[in-house]
């Protein structure tokens, strides 16, 4: 067992445990909030899983989910703008905590793998999970209009 297990293996216990709680239970902003939590501890436990296993397949579906799961917060966000209109918004913290365990993990990957196109897809990876946050964060804050520009007349 090697250091990057061991922290894949923190990760998950320490990450899924609340995400898996805030689905499962409590108001409809906090299931989407977990939702968007859990896949970026699942695509960071990826990453780490990679570099415990040398498997680059892993790096790979990182990238997917890195891209995917930011983009079904969206999605969520949209379809229930009508339902999130009422809801506290009190989602920086918890933006603010993934991105800087996503910079953490992304960094200390860039070090252990070394120059290359390893290292650049790290970095896509680390730059949209980081992204991905902050932009699913603000939907969810701001929400949606659900009125169109021309009912404004």
């Amino acid at each position: 067992m090697n250091g990057w297990l061991v922290a894949a293996t923190l990760l998950l216990a320490g990450g899924l445990g609340p995400v898996v709680w805030g689905v499962a239970s409590g108001p409809l902003e906090r299931r989407v909030l977990a939702q968007n939590v859990g896949t970026s501890v699942v695509c960071l436990v990826l990453l780490l899983l990679a570099q415990a296993y040398t498997r680059t397949s892993y790096v790979d579906l990182a990238l997917v989910l890195a891209v995917l799961g930011p983009a079904g917060t969206l999605v969520y966000a949209r379809l229930l703008a009508e339902d999130l209109q009422g809801a506290p918004r009190h989602a920086n913290a918890l933006t603010v905590v993934v991105a800087s365990l996503a910079a953490a993990v992304v960094v200390a990957m860039c070090l252990a793998t070394g120059a290359g196109r390893a290292t650049v897809k790290l970095v896509l990876i680390g730059a949209l999970l980081v992204a991905g946050n902050v932009i699913a964060s603000r939907a969810l804050a701001s929400g949606f209009p659900t009125k169109g520009v021309a009912d404004h007349d």
